[in-house]
C-alpha cells in the first residue's frame, strides 16, 4: 500500500514538474519576443516637458504621448551609439564601420542632411526630425490631405499608397527615395477607384430621379 501511495505521489510531481517547466517555457518565449519599444519620463509632472509634449502631439496630430516616447526611445539609443564611437580613435575599425552605416542609415531615411555625414551632427538630433519624417506628416505636406490629422484619417482608411504597398500605419518612416511615390492608392475613390457607399447611393437616387 504504501509502495502505491509512492508512485502516485511521484506520478503526480512529474505532472507538476512536466506543467511548471512548460509555463516557465512559455514565459521565457515571451520575454524573448517581447522588447522595450519606449520609456516612460523619469518625473511625470514636468510642466517644460508636458508643454514640449502637447504642442508636438497637436504639430504632427500624434494620437498620444506613447508615440512620442517611442520615438525619444529610438533617439537615444541612437546617441547612445554615436556617442560610444566618438570615443574610439578616428582610424578604429569599429568607428570608421559602424559610424558610416548609422550614418547612411539616417541619410537613407531623410533624418540627416547630406551636408552633415559626422557623428557629431547625429548627437544634435531632435525628436522632431523623426517626426516630420512619418507617412502623415509627408502626406499632409504634400498636399493630399487637408489638415494633419485628415492625413492619419486617410492613412488608416487605406487610401494612400507608397509606390505598388499601401501603407496604414501613420507612424511609417518614410525615406527619400519613397517619398515622391507617395499618392492616393488605386482602390481608393481619391485615386480614381470605386466610389464610396455615401457617393454611391447618391448616383443611385439621381438615377432613379432621372427615371
Amino acid at each position: 500500500m504504501v509502495a502505491k501511495c509512492n508512485i502516485w505521489k511521484a506520478i503526480r510531481n512529474f505532472k507538476f514538474l512536466k506543467i511548471s517547466t512548460s509555463f516557465a517555457y512559455i514565459s521565457k518565449l515571451m520575454r524573448i519576443q517581447s522588447s522595450k519599444t519606449y520609456k516612460v519620463p523619469r518625473r511625470p509632472f514636468e510642466k517644460e516637458r508636458i508643454d514640449q509634449e502637447l504642442r508636438l502631439i497637436g504639430d504632427f496630430g500624434l494620437r498620444n504621448k506613447r508615440e512620442i516616447w517611442r520615438v525619444a526611445y529610438t533617439l537615444s539609443n541612437i546617441r547612445r551609439a554615436a556617442r560610444e564611437l566618438l570615443t574610439l580613435d578616428d582610424k578604429d575599425p569599429r568607428r570608421l564601420f559602424e559610424g558610416n552605416a548609422l550614418i547612411r542609415r539616417l541619410v537613407r531615411i531623410g533624418v540627416l542632411d547630406e551636408t552633415k555625414m559626422k557623428l557629431d551632427y547625429v548627437l544634435a538630433l531632435k525628436i522632431e526630425d523623426f517626426l516630420e519624417r512619418r507617412l502623415q506628416t509627408q502626406v499632409f505636406k504634400l498636399g493630399l490631405a487637408k489638415s494633419i490629422h485628415h492625413a492619419r484619417v486617410l492613412i488608416r482608411q487605406r487610401h494612400i499608397r507608397v509606390g505598388k504597398q499601401i501603407v496604414d500605419i501613420p507612424s511609417f518612416i518614410v525615406r527619400l527615395d519613397s517619398q515622391k511615390h507617395i499618392d492616393f492608392a488605386l482602390t481608393s475613390p481619391y485615386g480614381g477607384g470605386r466610389p464610396g457607399r455615401v457617393k454611391r447611393k447618391r448616383q443611385r437616387d439621381e438615377e432613379e430621379d432621372d427615371e
